[in-house]
C-alpha cells in the first residue's frame, strides 16, 4: 500500500494557554482578479453546469416536463422513464456509484470536485464576479469596506446584493421547478397565486443560496463539508495535487528583472503573494498541503503570470505529485486506484443492467383473513386482492394467472386495462377439490403479463391454505 502523505492544519490557534476558541473568528477574504488556463476551465465547467441545471427544468418530454419529480403523485420522471418508490432501491447504487466516483477521482487527482464542479464553489465565483463587478478589485474593495458610509458606498453594497439575491432567487425558483412544474411556478409566481409550500421552499432555498455563496463561502468548505476532512485517507504521494516546489521556489526574495538572483542565493519565488491573494480559502499553498485547499488551481494560474513576466519556467505552483516533488517517479497506477475503478466499472455495469431489465408492471398479492371457505360446489376456496401498478408511461392492458397446484381454478377477471401511473385493485378468488391439496399450506404463484408487449410482466408468490391433510 503507498504511503500516505501528511496533511498540516493550519487553523488559526488561541494564543492563550487556558482558553482555546473552537471556532476560529473569520477574516474576510478580498480575491484578486486573474486570468489563467485552469479559470478558463472552471468558467466552461461551470457554465456547462449552469446550462444543465437552469436549461432541463425547462424540457418537455412526451407533454409533460422532461426532469420532474412528482411527489404528490410518488412518480420520478426522467425523460423517457418513470420511477416509483418502489425503485428507490435504484437511487440508493446510484448514490453509491456517484461516491466511488469521487472516491477514484480524488486518488488520482485530489479535490478537482471541489475546484471545478462542487455546486457551493461554482456559486462562490459567480459571486465573487458580482463583487467585482459592483464593487472593483481586490484592493478597491478593501477601501471601500474601511471607507466610512455613503451615496455611493450605498449604491455598490445594494447592486451587489441586488445581484446576489437575483440569484439566488433563479436557483431557488429552478429548484423547485424540478418538484413543481416549472412552466406553471413562473407564472404563478408572477400572479402571486403560488401554493404556501412552494413560496416556502424557494425563501428557502433563496436564503441558504445568498447565506452560502455569499457569505459563508470557504466556512463550508473548511468548517461545514466533511470531504475537507477525510480526504487526507485518500490521498498518498501519487495523488495529483496542487503543489509548490519548494526546491526551485526558495529562497524566497523580491529582485529586480534581468539581476542574477541566483547569485543572490533567490529561488523563482519572488514573494509577492500572488498566489494568497487569488486563493477562495485564504491560504498560502506555500506551507505546504492544507485540508483548506480545494485544488482549484487559481494559485496556479496566478503564479504562471508572474513567472512569464519575470521569464522563468512556469510551473512553480502547479498539479503534480509528492513523489515528483522529491525527484521520485510517480506511479499513476497503483492498487488503490485500480480498486476503486474495478469497482466502479463494476457498479456501473449491475446499475445499468438493473435499470435495463427494470420490470415496468408491480404485482403485490394480498391474502385475505379468512384462511379458507369451502363453496357450495364443496371446493376450497381462497380469496386474494391484487395490486397491479402500471410503470410504463402508455395504457397496457394485462392478462392474470395463477398456477402452482394441479386442478387450481381462477376465479376473476382475467384481462384488464391500466392506464399509464394507474394502480389496480383486483379481488380474485382461488379454488380446488380439497382431495387434490398436497398439505394444508401450499405454495402458488399469481402471473402478470402485458397482452401489448409479453417482455412487461411480474410474477407474485403467496400461499394456498385448506384444512389439515390426513
Amino acid at each position: 500500500m503507498s504511503e500516505q502523505i501528511p496533511v498540516r492544519d493550519d487553523t488559526p490557534r488561541a494564543q492563550d494557554s487556558d482558553s482555546v476558541d473552537l471556532y476560529a473568528q473569520r477574516e474576510k477574504i478580498y480575491t484578486r482578479a486573474f486570468t489563467g488556463l485552469y479559470r478558463n476551465l472552471r468558467r466552461v465547467g461551470g457554465l456547462v453546469l449552469f446550462i444543465l441545471f437552469f436549461g432541463t427544468a425547462w424540457l418537455n418530454w412526451d407533454g409533460r416536463q422532461a426532469v420532474w419529480w412528482d411527489l404528490p403523485e410518488r412518480k420520478f420522471y426522467i425523460f423517457g422513464a418513470t420511477f416509483w418508490p418502489q425503485d428507490f432501491m435504484l437511487l440508493s447504487w446510484l448514490l453509491i456509484i456517484c461516491a466511488f466516483g469521487l472516491f477514484f477521482v480524488t486518488v488520482f487527482a485530489g479535490r478537482v470536485w471541489c475546484g471545478y464542479t462542487c455546486p457551493q464553489s461554482v456559486f462562490t465565483w459567480v459571486y465573487m464576479w458580482a463583487e467585482k463587478v459592483t464593487e472593483g478589485d481586490r484592493n478597491q474593495r478593501m477601501k471601500l469596506d474601511k471607507a466610512a458610509m455613503s451615496g455611493r458606498k450605498a449604491l455598490r453594497k445594494m447592486a451587489k446584493h441586488g445581484i446576489w439575491l437575483g440569484v439566488a432567487l433563479l436557483t431557488a425558483i429552478t429548484f423547485v421547478g424540478y418538484f413543481t412544474p416549472i412552466r406553471q411556478l413562473v407564472p404563478d409566481l408572477l400572479s402571486l397565486d403560488v401554493g404556501g409550500w412552494a413560496l416556502f421552499w424557494i425563501a428557502f432555498f433563496t436564503l441558504a443560496t445568498y447565506g452560502n455563496a455569499g457569505f459563508l463561502r470557504e466556512q463550508v468548505c473548511i468548517y461545514m463539508c466533511p470531504y475537507a476532512r477525510f480526504q487526507s485517507v485518500m490521498f498518498d504521494k501519487d495523488t495529483l495535487i496542487v503543489s509548490y516546489d519548494p526546491t526551485r521556489g526558495e529562497k524566497r526574495g523580491p529582485r529586480k528583472k534581468g539581476i542574477d538572483y541566483r547569485a543572490q542565493g533567490l529561488g523563482d519565488c519572488i514573494d509577492c503573494t500572488l498566489c494568497v491573494q487569488v486563493c477562495p480559502t485564504g491560504i498560502d499553498i506555500r506551507d505546504g498541503l492544507q485540508f483548506e485547499c480545494i485544488g482549484c488551481a487559481a494559485c496556479v494560474d496566478a503564479c504562471d503570470s508572474i513567472m512569464e513576466k519575470m521569464s522563468y519556467p512556469k510551473g512553480l505552483i502547479s498539479y503534480t505529485t509528492e513523489h515528483n516533488l522529491s525527484g521520485q517517479e510517480t506511479h499513476l497506477l497503483r492498487p488503490r486506484l485500480i480498486g476503486y475503478a474495478i469497482a466502479l466499472i463494476a457498479m456501473i455495469g449491475l446499475f445499468g443492467y438493473a435499470l435495463s431489465t427494470r420490470s415496468l408492471v408491480e404485482l403485490d398479492v394480498l391474502k385475505d383473513r379468512v384462511l379458507f371457505r369451502e363453496n357450495s360446489e364443496g371446493r376450497i376456496e381462497n380469496v386474494y386482492t391484487l395490486k397491479i401498478m402500471n410503470k410504463a408511461q402508455r395504457d397496457l392492458t394485462f392478462v392474470i394467472d395463477a398456477a402452482g397446484l394441479d386442478g387450481l381454478i381462477y376465479e376473476g377477471q382475467r384481462e384488464v386495462k391500466a392506464a399509464a401511473g394507474e394502480i389496480l385493485s383486483l379481488p380474485v378468488e382461488l379454488s380446488i377439490d380439497p382431495e387434490k391439496l398436497p398439505s394444508s399450506t401450499n405454495e402458488i404463484v399469481f402471473k402478470v403479463q402485458s397482452a401489448d408487449d409479453p417482455s412487461i410482466h411480474q410474477d407474485a408468490e403467496s400461499r394456498f391454505t385448506g384444512p389439515s391433510v390426513r
